[in-house]
């Protein structure tokens, strides 16, 4: 009341930071309860939806703002990369630019001297250094930034979601530095990324944030588990999902597709059941593929022409049984993806049609083998003569 005799409209604060939701309010807690120790040479994965509160932690950590209530204690020197072309001036070059963002990042002129050539080599952009910034791609003013950042040599080094405008080439170049900076030199990183991939490779241990609160602390690998996991189970994709189809012959439709069971382990016995409907009048001779994918990345596939095995379907309905003696797969959760065609040409294409969990098993009975982060384990013979 002591604001223009109006209420303080910060008193209404209190409704959760849910975007799918309607709200009564028009103010909410973007983060709440938030209570979180980094120590020197952590690197932290943090990991949510859309909306979850990820951007706004790592802007108040970077004290771009302050938050309403609560402190934030920081020891070192932070290099932030929160969005693209952060800091950059459209009318100025790309050199011209690194010296303004490496200023406004902390670093002295001299500094900038030495370096530069580094920074201008790391981001790839030598041809066009001398070129106006508002011409460059949004992948090469993400790689000129991050260049400029990851050579400030902070203390700390907060990045968000940067990675996912650049190209392979860039990513893997940026996940190389990051690690060097903290393994090599012992700094902390803050990585925030929906490249679940990236996250388990960059990180030690990882939070997961729901709705502007934590909901999980733990190892990163665990963490990225539980989130796709709990993805899965809201999303139903544990059971047979069409909604990604491309049919091109509507006589020829998958009907129903499951597995022996959907929590499996290494080495056991792995089974799929593909049902397909077929009203062509004919018999028809198709070949079937199941792809299968982690984080998005494809590990495997089971081709039925890859065995020489002809797959006739009879007017009707029709079974295809799919038996893999023992699960080549590691602990994780998996997509899968079936495709039906013939002679190369497609018949029936459903991507993410059906997930599947994998628990820790062995490849030989009564006995357990550490595998070592790999996706998939291969049985095999070793002697020595």
């Amino acid at each position: 009341t002591s604001v223009m005799r109006r209420e303080d409209p910060y008193l209404k604060i209190g409704e959760t930071n849910d975007r799918s939701s309607k709200g009564h309010s028009d103010y909410v807690y973007a983060l709440r309860d938030i209570n979180l120790e980094v120590n020197e040479g952590d690197v932290l994965g943090i990991i949510g939806k859309n909306g979850a509160g990820k951007s706004t932690l790592l802007k108040l950590l970077s004290r771009v703002t302050a938050p309403t209530t609560g402190k934030i204690y920081t020891r070192g020197r932070i290099a932030s990369l929160l969005e693209v072309g952060t800091g950059f001036h459209p009318e100025l070059t790309g050199r011209e630019n690194i010296y303004m963002n490496g200023c406004i990042l902390g670093m002295k002129r001299y500094e900038i001297d030495r370096k530069l050539d580094e920074i201008v080599d790391f981001s790839g952009c030598e041809r066009y250094i001398d070129t106006p910034v508002k011409r460059y791609s949004s992948g090469m003013m993400v790689r000129l930034g991050f260049a400029v950042a990851a050579h400030l040599n902070p203390e700390i080094l907060v990045v968000d979601e940067v990675l996912a405008v650049g190209d392979a080439e860039f990513q893997k170049k940026a996940i190389g530095k990051m690690q060097d900076v903290s393994k090599g030199q012992g700094r902390t990183v803050l990585f925030v990324s929906h490249n679940m991939a990236a996250v388990k490779q960059l990180c030690g241990y990882g939070i997961i944030l729901n709705n502007g609160s934590i909901q999980k602390i733990g190892e990163a690998s665990e963490m990225v588990d539980f989130y796709l996991n709990e993805d899965n189970k809201e999303n139903n994709l544990f059971t047979f999902c069409q909604k990604e189809r491309h049919n091109e012959n509507n006589s020829i439709k998958t009907t129903d597709f499951s597995t022996s069971s959907k929590f499996l382990k290494t080495g056991a016995p792995l089974d799929f059941c593909i049902h397909i409907q077929n009203d062509s009048n004919k018999e028809t001779d198709v070949e079937c593929a199941i792809a299968i994918k982690k984080n998005g990345n494809s590990i495997t596939q089971f081709f039925s022409k890859d065995m020489g095995k002809s797959l006739k379907l009879k007017y009707g309905e029709n079974t295809i049984s799919v038996n893999i003696p023992n699960n080549p797969l590691t602990e994780g959760i998996y997509d899968i993806n079936l495709w039906i065609g013939s002679n190369q040409q497609i018949i029936d294409w459903i991507t993410n049609c059906y997930t599947i969990k994998v628990d820790p098993g062995s490849m030989i009975e009564n006995n357990i083998i550490e595998f070592r982060g790999y996706p998939i384990t291969i049985l095999s013979n070793w002697e020595i003569k």
